[in-house]
């Protein structure tokens, strides 16, 4: 009777369930103990609905109904009794799949929605598109409301959630979603003062919430930026935390008496000399305004002296300004040293100078003379200063002064007595080719401050003759007359001065004002010196490290002198002894670069200093590679490595003094 009673408890229990499910008519569910496969068959049978049963659906079921259910709430009874025994019906097409719900969610499931209500125990999917908070943020906070089978997932870049779960836990998790994703109360207020300083009043209100950081580590305060430009205040954060700044903002900004305070500001970057003044006459001027305005005539008349006293005065020892002024007016003053007292950028600018010339000359002559007192005489001198060495020799009476005739070249002379007959003749050749070549480059390079005229300059003093006297009538015991000289000396060389002026968008302009100046070619020495000069002033606009040709020059000339005997140097070959030829010529080719680069960060600085630095240290190592000689072992000098003698800078203090440290020894000297 044992084995038997579980089979036939089975039995009348599906007999009982067929008898109480007539077609289209409401449905009683009663069972104990039945198992799961019969309440499928029996759910399929009643509402025509085609079930798959996984293999791993099994177990025993139990279900109490006190009334009929239509086919609509037996079938959402069917759904909760599989939920509760870890089942879940996953609609596949026309069909129905009955799967654990450990794989639920790796199926495809209804869409969630308002259009068609879905039985509130089956497996849904449904995206959730946050507006206000982040979706990753909400991961955490919804996971615990998820069953472990379930999904829940945030995708960032268009800000959704993504949920798989049974459609009365989804429609509950989007209650909860659109409660939170609500636009916080945090938001930005802007309050515009009109008697207090702006960054006073926001300097305070930091050290307020500075010490409620304090006291709470937790607190969130809210931010305040000051904006000084329209003297008004910015506060942003919560609702409850504006309301308390705002509070203390209305408390300070009230009107003051206007009886003239003394303030002294410390200027980190302009000088207080030349700002003094600017301040002071800007001061005048909207003490003048305001007295003008629409006050009161009393009114007007009490605070216009006040508004004429303002005075600022300049310390150029500590750099800083003492102001008197009214309230009013020393916000505005002080406003405005806030814009003027900034940092300005530097300029460096690196000019480069090409000058390359090639001189070639050729000359050729002959000059003779036939000499007979008593007969006719002739001469051919066609060079000036065979001329002019013949001169001086006739006027000497020495034959000394004769060789004057003799230039550079090859010289070839010859002569004949006449002895008797009288007659005496001589003849003098002269060649000579010069062939001369300058390849001149300089780059100097300077840096300056933005609008500040910058001046390098490096040549030498040239003594210049300008006057020349002689005691003709007066002489001394040795009967020497004594000459006297005045010499005049002027700089030659290379000289360079610029006024940077940056402007928007990366671009400079450039004031400039260039000299170039030597002493021409083989005149050093002389009393008569020739100098060669070239002078550029110009003002040109040119962008941040753009390099830019300000000036050039290209200049080619040829001299050709011909001196011959007229008839006799036409002769063809015997007219050569008659002709003096000079051939000159000369090809200059000047140019002028700039390039100006903006240093705005302390990185920059050190990257041209460090690239000057050891293209100098490479020049030394170069040209001096051992110990000089005659001296022993002592080595040249030599720039220590640049990360050394940077290195030797000390750091500074906190305090921005400079730490009171021991000088360090100078480190030896490098040899290579």
């Amino acid at each position: 009777m044992k084995m038997r009673f579980p089979t036939l408890r089975r039995l009348c229990a599906a007999l009982a369930i067929a008898v109480a499910v007539p077609a289209h008519a409401d449905v009683t569910l009663n069972l104990k103990d039945a198992d799961i496969s019969t309440l499928i068959a029996t759910v399929s049978e009643v509402t025509g609905k085609n079930f798959i049963v996984d293999a791993r659906v099994k177990g025993k079921v139990t279900v109490i109904s006190a009334s009929p259910m239509s086919e609509d709430g037996l079938y959402e009874t069917f759904l909760a009794v599989l939920s509760v025994n870890g089942f879940a019906a996953v609609p596949s097409g026309d069909t129905i799949k009955i799967i654990p719900e450990a794989t639920a969610r790796q199926e495809g499931s209804g869409a969630f929605g308002n259009a068609s209500r879905l039985p509130i125990d089956e497996i849904v999917t449904h995206v959730f598109q946050l507006q206000n908070i982040n979706s990753a943020q909400m991961v955490p906070i919804l996971r615990p409301l998820v069953p472990q089978w379930g999904h829940l997932a945030a995708y960032q870049p268009n800000n959704t959630l993504i949920i798989a779960d049974r459609a009365a836990n989804v429609e509950r998790l989007g209650k909860l979603i659109t409660q939170m994703d609500q636009a916080g109360d945090r938001d930005i207020q802007y309050i515009r003062l009109e008697y207090a300083s702006a960054s006073e009043v926001v300097r305070i209100l930091t050290a307020m919430t500075q010490q409620d950081k304090q006291a709470d580590p937790t607190n969130k305060p809210a931010t305040i930026i000051a904006d000084e430009r329209s003297n008004s205040i910015l506060i942003g954060g919560d609702k409850s935390e504006r309301q308390k700044f705002i509070d203390v903002i209305k408390q300070l900004d009230i009107p003051l008496k206007d009886d003239g305070a003394t303030q002294v500001v410390y200027l980190q970057y302009a000088s207080a000399e030349n700002l003094a003044p600017i301040l002071e006459g800007y001061a005048q001027e909207v003490g003048k305004s305001r007295n003008a305005g629409g006050a009161a005539p009393a009114a007007a008349q009490g605070a216009a002296g006040a508004y004429g006293q303002a005075r600022v005065l300049a310390d150029t020892d500590t750099n800083a300004l003492i102001i008197t002024a009214a309230p009013k007016i020393m916000r505005q003053i002080r406003d405005v040293i806030a814009q003027l007292d900034i940092q300005r950028s530097q300029v460096l600018v690196e000019a480069i100078i090409a000058d390359v010339g090639a001189k070639r000359s050729n000359q050729l002559g002959v000059d003779w003379a036939v000499f007979n007192g008593d007969r006719v005489a002739a001469a051919g001198i066609l060079d000036p200063t065979t001329l002019s060495a013949l001169a001086s020799a006739a006027t000497s009476g020495t034959s000394t002064a004769a060789l004057g005739a003799i230039g550079q070249g090859i010289n070839i002379g010859a002569g004949l007595d006449g002895g008797n007959n009288g007659t005496t003749f001589g003849l003098l050749l002269k060649a000579l080719k010069g062939d001369g070549d300058t390849n001149v480059l300089s780059t100097p390079t300077l840096v300056t401050m933005d609008n500040e005229e910058a001046k390098f300059s490096v040549g030498q003093e040239v003594p210049f003759l300008s006057g020349q006297y002689s005691n003709t009538g007066t002489s001394n015991t040795s009967g020497v007359v004594n000459p006297f000289q005045t010499i005049q000396r002027k700089d030659v060389g290379l000289t360079l001065a610029v006024t940077p002026q940056i402007s928007k968008g990366a671009s400079i302009k450039l004031k400039l004002e260039l000299e170039i100046s030597s002493v021409a070619s083989g005149t050093a020495g002389a009393s008569d010196l020739i100098t060669n000069k070239r002078t550029l002033s110009n003002v040109v606009s040119v962008e941040n490290g753009q390099v830019l040709v300000i000036a050039g020059l290209i200049d080619d000339q040829i001299q050709d002198q011909k001196r011959s005997v007229p008839f006799l140097g036409d002769i063809p070959l015997l007219g050569a002894l008659f002709r003096f030829r000079k051939v000159d010529k000369t090809k200059n080719n000047l140019m002028l670069f700039i390039r100006p680069s903006v240093l705005t960060k302390q990185s920059d600085i050190d990257y041209y200093t460090r690239k000057k630095y050891e293209n100098v240290r490479r020049t030394q190592l170069n040209s001096a590679p051992g110990a000089a000689p005659f001296v022993g072992k002592s080595p040249r000098p030599l720039l220590m490595p640049f990360e050394e003698y940077k290195a030797q800078v000390p750091p500074s203090e906190p305090s921005g003094e400079p730490a009171a440290t021991e000088p360090a020894a100078a480190p030896a000297p490098e040899t290579e």
